[in-house]
This record gives C-alpha cells, sequence and structure tokens, in this order.
C-alpha cells in the first residue's frame, strides 16, 4: 500500500476514530511505523518524513500561540497561588512563634530541674555508668550551646551550620540509643529550633544588605532554603534583586521628566538585567519547582509593568502628544531587544510591554500622519510645479556613474512631492520595526489616506478646477499656486504616478520582514512591477493607481472642456460645423475641422513634454494621451444635442457634412495611431460615430456610398494635414487631385459598404 492510498483511507475515518489507536495504552510507536512503512518507497518516505516535520512546526507554533493567548490566566493563577502561598508562610512563622515561646518555657523548667538534679547527683556522689554518660552528654550539650552562640555571633554561618548538623544528629541517635533523659532530650530539641531560627534570621538580614550579591546572596538563600524556610529563602532573594534595583533606578534617573535615548537604554537594560540574574540565581537555588518559578513569573511581571509605566510617563506621553514617532519607536526597540534575551529563561515579558506603550504608539502614529499630511499641504501651497532632483539624490546620482539617464529622470519631483516622499519614507523606517504591534495595516492605510489628499490637492491646482472652490481662504484667494501651463499640469501627473507607481511602495518595503524586503529589493530593474507581489501590499498600490487615475481623469476632463467650450461658454463642437457645409456654392478646401486640428496640436505639445518628463514610464504617458483623446469623441458620441440636431435638425446632414466628418475621425485615427495612443475602445467609437453619421445621411433618402470617395483618400488627406501642422509639408504643394474627392471618386466613384465597416 502506497502513502497515498494510506492517506486517502485515514482521510475516510473521523478524527476521533483516528486518534483512538494512539490513545490505546497498548500502542506501540516502533510496531504501527513499521506497518506504515514497510511498503513505502523511499520517495514516499522522505514525502513522510517532510509531513511530520511541517507538522512538528504547526504543533509547536500552536503550543506557542496557546501559551500566549492563556498567559495572562496563567499570571493571574500564579498571583492567586503566591498570595495564598503568603498566607500559609505567615500562619507557619505564627506558629513557630508560639511554638518557640511554649519551648521557652519548657526549655526554662527542663533547666531548673536538671541543675537540682545535678546538684543533687554531686552531693549523694552517686556513681554509675549511666549517671556517668548523662554528665558527659551535658557538658557536651552545655559546650555546644555556648559554641554555637559564639559562631552566631561571629557569622561564621558554615560552621554554625555545621554545628546544627551535628545536633540534629545527636538527638536522632538518641532516639534509638535513649543516653539523655527525655527531659534533656527535649531541652535539646528547643534549643537547636531557636538557635536555627537565629541563624535563619541573621541569613535573612545579610541578604537585605546592598553589598549582598552575587555568590554572597545564594549562598546565604541556599543556607536558609536548608534550614527549611525555602519560600522565605525565594522570597528574600527577590527582594534583594528588587532593591538592587531601585537603587540603580534612582541613580540613573535623571532630573528633568525627559529621559534621552542613553538614558532609555541604561535603563532598559538595567530593569531586565536584572530580571535575568534573578531568574539565573533562583534556578541555581530553587530549580524549577512550580512553586518557585510561579513566584519568579509574578515578581518580574511586576517590575517589567513598573518599568513600562515609569517609561510611559517620561518618555512616550510627551513623544506621542508632540508626534516624535522615532523616539517612541527607538524606546520600544531598545526594550523589546533587551526583553527579548529573557525569553531563553522561559520569561516572556513582551505582551506586558506591548499592553502599556502600544496607546502611547498609536497616539503618536496618528499624529505623525497628520503632521505628514499638514506639512505637504503647507508646501504645495508655495509649490511653483517645477520638477527637479531631491538634493540627496541628486548627491547620490552624481557619483553613481552607472545609473542610466531615464534612471536619473525618475527621481524629479516637484517640492511638496520631495517632502511627501521623504516624510513617507522616514514614518515607513519608523513603523517598520514594530512588528509586534502589528501596524503596518494602519500605516499603509494612513499613507494611502496622505496620498489621496495630496491628489485632492493636485487637482484642485488644476485651472478651473471645480474641486478650486473648496480650497478658498476668508480672503477669497486661492491658497494654492496653479498649474497654468501644460508643462506645470503634466508635472502635476508626475508627482502622483512616480509616488504612485514607485516611491511609496518602496518605501512599504520597510514594512516587510528584513529577509523578505531584501529579496524584494534585490529585484532587478524593469521588473518593479515584481514589488507589489506581496499579497499585503497589491490592494494598497492599486487604491494608489486608482487616486492617480482620478488626477488624470480631471486633467483630460478639464483640457478637454478647454477645448470644446470657448471662454463664454459657447461649444465650439456643435453639428453646424458639417450642417453648414453643403450650403456652400464652392467645394470646400478639405481638411480637418479647426477644432481636431487644436486637438492634434494639443496632443502634439504633451507627447513632446512627456517625452521628457516621464523617461522610463512612457506607458502612463501614452494612457495619458489615448485618455484625452477618448474624453473629446467620447464627449461627441454622447452629445445628444449633436446628434439631434444631426438626425432631426431643420437642416439634414448633407454628403459633404458627411465627408468632412468622416474626415475628421479618419484624422483622428491617424495621428492616434502614429501616435501610438489609438485604443481598441476608441476606434469603436470613432467607427459608431460614422456608422451614425452615414445613416443619419441615408435617412434623407441619399446613398451615402455614392458620395463617399476610397478610404485612401482620407488616409492621404489626413496624413497630409499632418504633415502641414507638424511644418514638414505646405499647402501649395499638394496636389490637386490628391485634395479633391471629386478626383478620388472619379477614380472609384462608390465606397462599399464593407470598406467603411472595416473602420
Amino acid at each position: 500500500m502506497s502513502i497515498g492510498d494510506v492517506s486517502e483511507l485515514e482521510s475516510n475515518l473521523t478524527l476521533s476514530d483516528r486518534l483512538k489507536q494512539f490513545k490505546s495504552s497498548q500502542f506501540n510507536p516502533e510496531a504501527y511505523l513499521q506497518s506504515k512503512c514497510n511498503n513505502m518507497t523511499e520517495k514516499e518516505i522522505k514525502h513522510a518524513c517532510s509531513n511530520l516535520l511541517e507538522l512538528r512546526k504547526a504543533s509547536a507554533e500552536e503550543m506557542r500561540k496557546s501559551v500566549y493567548a492563556n498567559y495572562t490566566a496563567f499570571i493571574r493563577t500564579s498571583k492567586e497561588i503566591t498570595i495564598l502561598e503568603g498566607e500559609l508562610l505567615s500562619m507557619r512563622n505564627h506558629l513557630s512563634t508560639q511554638a518557640a515561646l511554649v519551648h521557652g518555657l519548657a526549655e526554662v523548667t527542663i533547666l531548673d530541674s536538671l541543675t537540682t538534679g545535678a546538684y543533687e547527683l554531686e552531693e549523694e556522689k552517686v556513681s554509675g555508668v549511666k549517671s556517668t554518660k548523662l554528665n558527659k552528654t551535658e557538658k557536651w550539650f552545655i559546650k555546644f550551646e555556648e559554641n554555637l552562640e559564639v559562631l552566631l555571633a561571629e557569622k561564621r554561618v558554615d560552621e554554625a551550620m555545621a554545628a546544627l548538623d551535628e545536633g540534629e544528629q545527636v538527638a536522632q541517635e538518641d532516639k534509638t540509643k535513649q543516653s539523655l533523659s527525655p527531659d534533656a532530650l527535649l531541652r535539646l530539641k528547643n534549643a537547636l529550633t531557636l538557635l536555627r531560627q537565629k541563624l535563619v534570621d541573621q541569613l535573612a538580614e545579610t541578604t537585605c544588605q546592598p553589598f549582598t550579591r552575587g555568590a554572597e546572596l545564594r549562598s546565604a538563600v541556599s543556607s536558609i532554603k536548608n534550614l527549611g524556610d525555602g519560600p522565605r529563602a525565594h522570597t528574600l532573594l527577590l527582594n534583594s534583586h528588587q532593591q538592587r534595583l531601585q537603587r540603580g533606578l534612582q541613580v540613573l534617573r535623571p532630573s528633568t521628566n525627559s529621559y534621552g535615548g542613553a538614558t532609555t537604554s541604561s535603563l532598559s537594560q538595567l530593569v531586565f538585567s536584572t530580571i535575568a540574574q534573578a531568574a539565573s540565581d533562583s534556578l541555581a537555588v530553587f530549580g524549577e519547582e512550580p512553586a518557585y518559578s510561579s513566584e519568579l513569573v509574578t515578581w518580574a511581571v511586576k517590575q517589567t509593568e513598573a518599568f513600562a509605566l515609569l517609561l510611559k510617563r517620561h518618555v512616550l506621553a510627551s513623544s506621542a502628544a508632540a508626534g516624535g514617532l522615532r523616539v517612541a519607536t527607538e524606546c520600544v526597540q531598545i526594550c523589546l531587544g533587551h526583553c527579548a534575551l529573557l525569553e531563553s529563561r522561559g520569561l516572556a515579558l513582551s505582551p506586558i510591554l506591548m499592553r502599556h506603550f502600544r496607546p502611547c504608539v498609536e497616539l503618536a502614529f496618528s499624529a505623525t500622519l497628520k503632521r505628514i499630511e499638514h506639512s505637504t499641504a503647507a508646501l504645495a501651497a508655495a509649490d511653483d510645479w517645477e520638477l527637479s532632483y531631491a538634493p540627496a539624490d541628486a548627491r547620490s546620482i552624481s557619483s553613481t556613474s552607472s545609473l542610466s539617464s531615464a534612471s536619473m529622470s525618475q527621481a524629479k519631483l516637484s517640492s511638496s512631492a520631495h517632502k511627501l516622499n521623504s516624510m513617507v519614507k522616514a514614518f515607513m523606517e519608523d513603523v517598520g520595526p514594530l512588528e509586534d504591534l502589528q501596524l503596518d495595516g494602519p500605516a499603509l492605510e494612513g499613507v494611502l489616506q496622505i496620498f489621496n489628499s495630496y491628489v485632492n490637492l493636485l487637482i484642485s491646482a488644476l485651472p478651473n478646477s471645480m474641486e478650486n472652490e473648496e480650497h478658498l481662504d476668508g480672503s477669497g484667494s486661492k491658497i494654492l499656486n496653479m498649474a497654468e501651463s501644460e508643462s506645470q499640469q503634466l508635472a502635476l501627473l508626475a508627482n502622483a504616478s512616480l509616488l504612485a507607481d514607485e516611491l511609496l511602495p518602496r518605501a512599504a518595503l520597510k514594512l516587510l520582514p528584513l529577509s523578505q524586503a531584501n529579496r524584494v529589493d534585490a529585484t532587478p530593474k524593469g521588473t518593479s512591477d515584481r514589488q507589489s507581489r506581496v499579497p499585503e501590499q497589491r490592494e494598497w498600490k492599486r487604491k494608489l493607481q486608482r487616486s492617480v487615475e482620478r488626477l488624470r481623469d480631471s486633467f483630460c476632463r478639464q483640457h478637454a472642456l478647454d477645448l470644446i467650450f470657448t471662454v463664454d461658454g459657447d461649444i465650439r463642437l456643435n453639428a453646424e460645423i458639417y450642417l453648414s457645409m453643403d450650403g456652400q456654392t464652392e467645394e470646400p478646401e478639405w481638411f480637418p475641422s479647426p477644432i481636431f486640428q487644436e486637438l492634434f496640436e494639443k496632443l502634439t505639445t504633451m507627447a513632446t513634454i512627456a517625452t521628457d518628463m516621464f523617461v522610463g514610464r512612457e506607458r502612463f504617458a501614452t494612457l495619458l494621451l489615448m485618455r484625452q483623446t477618448e474624453t473629446v469623441i467620447l464627449w461627441l458620441s454622447d452629445d445628444q444635442s449633436f446628434w439631434e440636431e444631426i438626425e432631426q435638425g431643420p437642416t439634414p446632414l448633407g454628403p459633404l457634412g458627411l465627408q468632412q466628418l468622416y474626415l475628421d475621425m479618419e484624422f483622428v485615427i491617424i495621428f492616434a495611431s502614429e501616435g501610438r495612443y489609438l485604443s481598441r475602445n476608441l476606434q469603436q467609437v470613432i467607427k459608431n460615430i460614422i456608422e451614425r453619421a452615414i445613416d443619419a445621411v441615408a435617412a434623407t433618402g441619399i446613398d451615402p456610398y455614392s458620395v463617399l470617395p476610397e478610404d485612401d483618400w482620407f488616409a492621404e488627406v489626413a496624413q497630409i494635414a499632418i504633415k502641414m501642422l507638424t511644418g514638414k509639408g505646405n499647402y501649395s504643394s499638394m496636389e490637386g487631385d490628391v485634395l479633391s474627392p471629386t478626383a478620388a471618386a472619379s477614380a472609384a466613384p462608390v465606397v462599399s459598404q464593407g470598406s467603411n465597416q472595416g473602420l
């Protein structure tokens, strides 16, 4: 059976059925693996191993997510356990105190009894083996007690511990030998208890001293633990580190209310190195016992929260209010960097920092976006809409001889666009390192809103734009410099297109993980579209481009309106142009209508400027010219008043008017085709216009195809017009037969319907 058959068979079973065999106490992993892999090929075994590795990675990731998801509950439970342990420890100390009082009273009584007994024995001079042995033990005990008091007074801890062990051993051996009387044994035990408590108190006092640290601290805590008071020993260990931390904070804390980056780094290093040292000492003395680990985690969380509140009050709050995202970012990076070193010790404290830092970072985040928008708007108000290199770009380009002139031109923007690009780039660099805060989505959305606002300003800078009325100050004057010339207006489009297509997506790469950003940034030139292959940014880049399309459409609409309407609001592109031709007595001089001549000249001028302005982005220039041409022709196609006069007007469209309209449309097709901005949509719209005009003439009873010359005649006249308008020819040098449709009609009097349909 192949691994594919096994997978298909197991997929038909429910999950519970598939897991039953693993839950059995008799499950044998080796036998199960042997049964599955017995008939598998080497390739199938490798595939199965690969699947197992992926499952192990997925399981580890799921375990990590589960730990983080339940971390708050774990911390809360740990706190409750610690509180309960503290209460039990207090009860234990209380009971120990009461027991010590009782034992003290008993000791006095026993001491009096033993002393009296000793005097009586000495007076009576009663001898015997047993009484002699008791006298020796008493002598040893008195000497032992005096010696231990001396050791405690001289703080010779190791020797005192050894003496206590000796006393414990004597008391233990007496249970079997019974060399001491019951009263003497009780006195010995009580004395050991009191002396042990004195030693514990002395060691506890040692741990509280500022100079006690390192090996000396661990030794004292270990001794307290060995004396039977482990919970107190661990609490004293943490308290010692906390006192050390407080003293360090007092030394490093500046007198002013604001902390610099160096101070923040020093404080962060102090806090997390202290926590790390406490964790090491706890592990060295107490091991991984859950009760002590829980107390350590609770203590570490408390210190982290106190540190986070300290920085939030003195660093993040002020920087967030002022929009200092970089200061906030550096602070968070420093803290997370130090905090990450503790994860190997099982202390994941980053969520604690994030919970406290996130609101301040988000406030600085929003303030920075507003500042970028306001700064860009202020510069746009004074922008002269002349393209130039940024100073930094000019230096880098001059020092890099390998760059082509095309790549050099791609960095040319106006002053406001340069400012927007530099501020967005700095913003993305500040946000990029904060992966744990997951601000990449809001950052992209914020930059998109800023760019949309900037595009609105660019639209407002177009002369006679309807958006201008929305951007007036109190005096009624425009707050933006108008882009009067065509070069300035195309500069608006150059700003928007370069920002949307290249500069802003390139800045957004800072939001990617470092390895992924390097892979994308290493993409060769000419494949800039690959930069948008990252799923998180493809839709964002499309939104940027749609905003550029709004500006382009406003540009084309404005120029089309300037062409179609006069200053007084009269329509230049009207039906009278064609209806009036058939009333003339002489044959007209065939040439494209003036409005289409102006359209050609305008597009030619735009193409010349765009050639220099859009180097490396010729597709955008082509789409702009294509859209400009379509805007005018679509207006003609959709103008109901124009077609009502053509089809229903008092003066019907005649043969000459039809020829002129045909010539105008052919002229548009010819120059658009030569300029390489003829679209299929434009061709179809022109075809529909000609067909509708032919139908209008046919409705008058005239056969339109009998009066139309060959298609070649229209093409030749259009070519002649292009040469004359571009200065490459003159009207007098052209042969009359070429310009006369009569001569063309005599050679081929009828234009077939199929030839017209082929337009």
